[in-house]
């Protein structure tokens, strides 16, 4: 056991840390960086399972973190993984480019996959504090987080094939998705996805120190509203769908699910 927070969370670092390295020198290989993405979700799930098995916390609060991460951690993984080998993410190929006229492109693409384990480590706090809890039996918070965990996996699962099947449709190029939940919000599994991190951050609650756990969800908040979430999607989303998108826009929520506004 480690009993020292701090020193279990460099730890955490170090090892999402070499995972990050490994991804990016296979990247040098392939010209491909969606393996930042798979590997981000990764280092989530071994971080918990890692303070599972190292924390001094109660037993069935170590089994609580670690489940619940490890199971939506490596479904993202295996969403994003499907999809390495049939063509860089747009994202990634557009800062490819960008890059390589600048000579810099992969010094910049090292620092990209080590910001993604740097990142992975401290949005890891709550894992690590509810892994931290040594209070006899599970508490009403961490009830609250798993039933909260529950209702939005179950919900951005149903985004996530609600997309994917209307993608497989042959009327779908050059159209946007407005039907099941993407009627309410233009991102519904973002923001299904986000819900997680409130769970979690409810798991921290309960343990000692566990406020600090609030900052996991807030820092996700901004990064997928303002940074690399919405902003980069719509993007994309725009460029290919032009005035359909701009209109889905103008009708419809950005994050939370809400009813369509009148065109």
């Amino acid at each position: 056991m480690i009993e020292e927070r701090w020193a279990l969370l460099l730890l955490g670092w170090a090892v999402a840390a070499v995972l990050q390295a490994i991804l990016y020198l296979r990247q040098r290989q392939t010209h491909d960086a969606t393996l930042v993405d798979a590997g981000w979700a990764v280092s989530l799930a071994l971080l918990a399972l890692l303070y599972a098995v190292l924390a001094p916390g109660g037993l069935e609060h170590r089994a609580l973190v670690a489940v619940l991460v490890s199971v939506e951690s490596l479904r993202i993984a295996w969403l994003v993984g499907r999809r390495i080998g049939h063509g860089e993410d747009a994202r990634y190929a557009e800062l490819r480019a960008r890059w390589r006229v600048r000579g810099r492109e992969q010094a910049r693409f090292a620092v990209l996959f080590q910001a993604q384990a740097l990142a992975a480590a401290l949005l890891s706090l709550p894992f690590l504090l509810a892994a931290f809890n040594a209070h006899d039996g599970l508490e009403p918070l961490e009830w609250a987080g798993a039933a909260l965990w529950v209702a939005a996996v179950s919900c951005e699962a149903v985004a996530d094939r609600q997309l994917a099947s209307f993608k497989r449709r042959p009327d779908s190029a050059g159209r946007t998705m407005r039907e099941g939940l993407w009627r309410y919000s233009r991102h519904p599994n973002y923001f299904f996805q986000w819900l997680t991190w409130v769970a979690y951050a409810l798991l921290a609650l309960a343990a000692p120190y566990g406020w600090l756990g609030l900052s996991a969800p807030a820092a996700m908040l901004l990064l997928i509203v303002f940074v690399t979430g919405i902003p980069a999607a719509e993007e994309q989303a725009l460029k290919s769908r032009g005035e359909d998108y701009r209109r889905y826009q103008r009708e419809t929520s950005a994050f939370v699910p809400l009813p369509p506004r009148p065109a």
